[in-house]
């Protein structure tokens, strides 16, 4: 009778057990949220920090928390050249990254870094947002990373712990920290300093231990990363204007489904819009926020330094790299983005 006891209940028990298998793999089964990491070099009150968080608000809002987009500042993930490499490898979902590593990965992105190229920020964005733009950024599918829109990092100027600069003649024997590009060396040699190319983690420490005598950044990146405290002079040159790019790992991008890549890609355009928009004011804000700081703040005369690099554009391997390799490509995107900027 025990046993018989035992058995009804361990009958019941199995019933059960077979009823909740059956209830559950007829559940909707519950879809694992997708997490993109997404690495910058900058501090976190700087722009680009400021947009990715804009642009994972509006990623997990509007996927209803499914896509989480995570941020990590300040080159925790590594430094701009080591996240787009991983972007590649698969290792990093996304980046918001200035253009100064990328002609490592797509040459052609140097067109824009050719030095006094933009006048203002319309111009800028008639040539991004324009076929030029778009001819570039489509291009970067080729090494593995996809773009998501050109954001902006701002026009760029000098600071410097030793002269306050108001011509080129002010810049002769200057030890500059530039980008890894040779956009970038190039022009600073054409203005007689001497260019030293290194990651921007390394930057504050080494103009802190005078490694380096000055960098030329946009304000927003010298007021966020308190350069005040070991830089004395500021120029508003605006020699370059950096653009941004935001990207995907092209691996990452295939692993989502189409409704996916639709929202992310809407979510990245409007957090661009927005970008541009800090950015602007960032730069009507912060000449004043610097000169506040103590720095000494002057306003050169640009067409002396415009001048002085004018061999940037007619140079063979610069030429050719805009190009592709073909020096012929290199030159009518030239030709095309002055005419586009004008």
């Amino acid at each position: 009778m025990g046993r018989s006891k035992l058995g009804g209940v361990g009958s019941r028990w199995g019933i059960l057990g077979v009823a909740l298998l059956v209830a559950l793999l007829a559940a909707p089964a519950v879809q694992a949220k997708t997490i993109l990491k997404l690495g910058t070099s900058t501090q976190p009150t700087h722009i680009y920090n400021v947009a990715a968080e804009y642009f994972a608000k509006l990623v997990a809002e509007r996927s209803g928390g499914e896509i989480e987009v995570q941020v990590f500042p300040s080159s925790q993930l590594g430094s701009e050249r080591d996240m787009v490499e991983g972007l590649q490898l698969g290792s990093l979902e996304m980046t918001l990254t200035s253009t100064g590593p990328m002609g490592n990965f797509v040459p052609q992105v140097k067109l824009f870094n050719l030095p006094f190229l933009f006048k203002d920020r319309e111009s800028c964005y008639r040539v991004l947002d324009g076929e030029i733009g778009t001819q570039i950024a489509d291009s970067f599918t080729k090494v593995g990373i996809r773009s998501l829109g050109w954001y902006e990092n701002g026009f760029r100027n000098i600071t410097n712990s030793k002269v306050a600069i108001n011509s080129p003649d002010d810049m002769k024997g200057l030890k500059i920290r530039v980008m890894e590009d040779d956009v970038f060396i190039l022009t600073m040699k054409a203005l007689g300093a001497s260019p030293l190319p290194m990651a921007f983690g390394e930057l504050y420490t080494a103009l802190e231990q005078k490694t380096v005598d000055a960098q030329e950044n946009p304000l927003a990146v010298i007021h966020s990363s308190r350069f005040f405290e070991v830089q004395k002079y500021l120029a508003m040159t605006g020699h370059f204007y950096s653009p941004a790019v935001l990207l995907i790992s092209e691996m990452t991008w295939k692993k989502l489904t189409p409704e996916q890549q639709q929202l992310i890609a809407t979510a990245a355009s409007e957090a661009r819009d927005y970008e541009r928009q800090i950015s602007l004011q960032a730069d009507q804000e912060l000449e004043a926020a610097c000169e506040k700081e103590g720095m000494i703040v002057t306003r050169p005369d640009k067409e002396p330094f415009a001048k002085a690099v004018a061999s940037v554009y007619t140079t063979a391997s610069v030429v050719k790299a805009i190009g592709g390799g073909n020096s012929e490509e290199g030159q009518r995107l030239i030709d095309a983005a002055i005419a586009a900027a004008k």
